[in-house]
């Protein structure tokens, strides 16, 4: 199945108003704000078209986007800074974007894929751990790689690839710790049911045997002590029998 080329024109006007209400007008319309900004320009209230916006955040490169946006019958390079959503329904609410000289470099975020099956998982029983999801590097606009790939074919049980591992080229500045682990393989975590200890199981039965015994002994002596009372008074009896 082909993949669709990404439509990397996006249609703007200028925006009148700025309040809550306008806003919520806009919205209405199918068109939600937007502030575009950079380049040593002023900062323009525009509007846009949000499923536009939702196909470029959504593309490979997302809001690393090099894209045309038309406004006033005038193109400008611009990408994605900071989007807003509606938190029940998940709309897009607002957009900031940043127009972007071709010829300057510029610091970016790029999502870090693990390639390959690692031997420490397959062969040696591990799991795989992704300690490192995005890299900040810096390079022109139009160098931005989609993703960075890190080779995991090779990596062994206690083994760990960091950010120097990462493949790149003259045109990519790496700016994360060059020694920040990505991913590394672990050993399986086992949950150990804690079983009684016999010990402590004995210790409790021995301690209940001598509240058993001494209750039998109480209830002895206190059996013996009414028997000898019994025995007393039937003496008393008797003599008083007999001198009669």
């Amino acid at each position: 199945m082909a993949t669709a080329t990404l439509d990397k024109n996006v249609q703007a006007k200028q925006r009148v108003g700025g309040g809550k209400n306008d806003a919520r007008r806009l919205r209405a319309s199918g068109m939600i704000p937007a502030v575009i900004y950079g380049a040593g320009l002023k900062a323009e209230a525009i509007a846009v078209d949000p499923k536009q916006i939702r196909r470029i955040l959504n593309s490979e490169t997302g809001h690393n986007t090099i894209f045309d946006l038309n406004l006033d019958n005038a193109a400008a390079k611009v990408m994605i800074v900071d989007w807003q959503y509606e938190p029940i329904k998940g709309a897009l609410l607002h957009v900031d974007l940043k127009r972007i000289a071709m010829d300057k470099a510029l610091r970016v975020s790029v999502p870090v894929v693990l390639k390959g099956e690692a031997p420490g998982v397959k062969v040696q029983g591990g799991i795989m751990e992704q300690l490192l999801r995005e890299v900040e590097i810096e390079c022109l606009p139009a160098d931005i790689p989609g993703h960075i790939d890190a080779d995991v074919s090779k990596l062994a049980f206690g083994e760990v690839i960091r950010v120097s591992d990462l493949p790149h080229g003259e045109r990519l500045k790496f700016l994360t710790d060059a020694n920040q682990p990505v991913a590394h393989v672990v050993a399986v975590k086992e949950v150990v049911e804690v079983a009684p200890v016999e010990g402590a199981v004995e210790a409790a039965a021995t301690t209940a045997e001598p509240e058993v015994i001494k209750k039998g002994k109480q209830e002895a002596e206190g059996e013996a002590a009414a028997g000898g009372e019994k025995a007393e008074k039937t003496e008393k009896a008797e003599k008083s029998e007999k001198k009669k």
